[in-house]
């Protein structure tokens, strides 16, 4: 059975009301010897494998499928073949949207993207991304934790337990607004609760609350206490603290009574530091400009990238934000220039300012769906889903600029030049990090686990 993980509301919840480890009796988690002997923070900065490229990683995640013929990956042949019928199954669809070379690359982005398109020389795009998933919770999950059948920790946990955290009264990964249901998408699994990704806000709408649609820095459910101050707060702390460590000494080892130590010390360390860092007042008009904020479609999705670079630049090792639904079955005439639109500024603004703070070379940036879309129509207007071939990119932490790895098809359906697997592309990701994804394991159940199961080639070609 997978060990159940406490959430961080959960924790912030318990150091408020007062109530200790009995609260948590039946939270155990799994540590490994080794890991429980060499420190006693297991968020601690770790030494990476080799020497890493990037030092963290930003991940734009784009929930629904984005269409790659109409956004990164041109395809004049298909806009010659326009109307026949394909041998894969229906009519062949072109992109209603002009592609342009762009930079001094040449790379091709559709003019859906004109803002991100002015930093084609920093993009790497991988153009022949595929997956075993063809529907998108299963899909999902594969792209998070590399198995959609089993549960396994996601890329964050993975990375956050190989590389520890720079801030040790943050997170060391939040994943923003992701959506309702997909805890096992920055979940830990086996791994230790305390390498669980934090959740701010819901993507879904109508449920829950939307970090980034307003200005407040309170969005974090539980992170004051209206009863008690910090001062007192600290004293109730302490005796749960007293009575969770004379148990661990009475029973001498107890992986749950540890974890809840350090999750009750991060949250009383959180309730200063969050909100300060969620606050972005102090940022200047010209930075807010840049990100889109206050600037109507591109304004909540342009705060949520500023908070990731806010996040980024404190020390938080791993920072997710979801944006959708890009699933455009029918009507992509209308809803892909609008998500387009949303996205275009903000993630061009995050780009530009990791930049000129000297960040980009160390930050690795990624935007990915869980797949992509065929050539060929359906409902007249719109696109099915496509797993076989489709394309995310990387920018900065080491990776190649104005550059292009991989190809589809001549339609764009399948991979067919230097197929990149989603196991392939976890392990490029921990390459960058300086991590050996064949190396990074954790020992449950009696096996070694990782991150790529027993796959996974590094695209060295796209490292710089």
């Amino acid at each position: 059975m997978i060990p159940f993980s406490p959430t961080r509301r959960q924790i912030l919840k318990t150091v408020s009301s007062g109530f200790g480890y009995l609260a948590f009796s039946s939270l155990a988690t799994i540590a490994s010897a080794d890991e429980k002997k060499s420190a006693t923070n297991p968020l601690a900065p770790k030494k990476s494998h080799f020497a890493a490229k990037a030092k963290r990683v930003i991940f734009l995640c784009m929930r629904g499928g984005p269409s790659h013929v109409d956004t990164f990956d041109y395809k004049p042949q298909l806009a010659k073949d326009h109307g026949k019928t394909g041998s894969y199954r229906g009519t062949l669809l072109k992109s209603p949207w002009e592609f342009k070379q762009h930079a001094e690359s040449g790379l091709w982005i559709s003019e859906l993207l004109p803002e991100i398109a002015t930093m084609a020389d920093d993009l790497c795009l991988l153009r022949s991304m595929n997956t075993d998933q063809p529907v998108h919770p299963r899909a999902m999950t594969q792209m998070h934790t590399g198995n959609a059948q089993f549960v396994r920790p996601s890329l964050g946990a993975w990375t956050l337990y190989g590389l520890g955290t720079e801030n040790d009264s943050m997170p060391g990964f939040i994943s923003v607004n992701p959506a309702a249901g997909s805890a096992q998408n920055y979940g830990s699994a086996f791994l230790p609760a305390i390498y669980q990704g934090t959740k701010l806000g819901n993507a879904t709408r109508g449920r829950g609350r939307r970090i980034g649609a307003g200005n407040s820095s309170d969005e974090i459910p539980d992170i004051k206490n209206s009863r008690l101050n910090s001062t007192q707060q600290r004293q109730q702390l302490d005796l749960i603290q007293a009575l969770n460590r004379d148990k661990l000494k009475r029973e001498k080892e107890h992986p749950g009574v540890e974890g809840v130590i350090e999750s009750f010390e991060l949250a009383f360390r959180m309730q200063s530091a969050m909100p300060t860092l969620m606050n972005i007042n102090d940022e200047n008009q010209d930075t807010l400009d840049l990100y889109g904020i206050g600037q109507g479609e591109t304004d909540s999705f342009g705060r949520q990238c500023l908070l990731a670079r806010r996040f980024s630049e404190a020390g938080v090792r791993f920072v997710e934000i979801t944006h959708g639904n890009w699933d455009t079955h029918f009507n992509m005439s209308n809803t892909l220039p609008n998500l387009c639109g949303q996205i275009d500024k903000p993630i061009a603004g995050l780009l530009q300012d990791l930049k000129r703070r000297d960040m980009l070379k160390d930050t690795l940036v990624v935007w990915a769906g869980e797949f992509g879309r065929t050539p060929y129509a359906q409902n007249g207007d719109g696109r099915d889903h496509n797993n076989k071939g489709y394309t995310t990119w990387m920018a900065g932490g080491g990776v190649k600029g104005g550059f292009s790895y991989g190809a589809t098809d001549e339609h764009g359906h399948e991979a067919i030049v230097n197929k990149m697997h989603i196991h392939d592309w976890h392990a490029t990701i921990l390459h960058l990090l300086g991590l050996d994804h064949e190396q990074l394991t954790y020992r449950y159940a009696g096996r070694d686990f990782r991150l790529t199961d027993v796959y996974g080639n590094v695209a060295t070609d796209i490292v710089g």
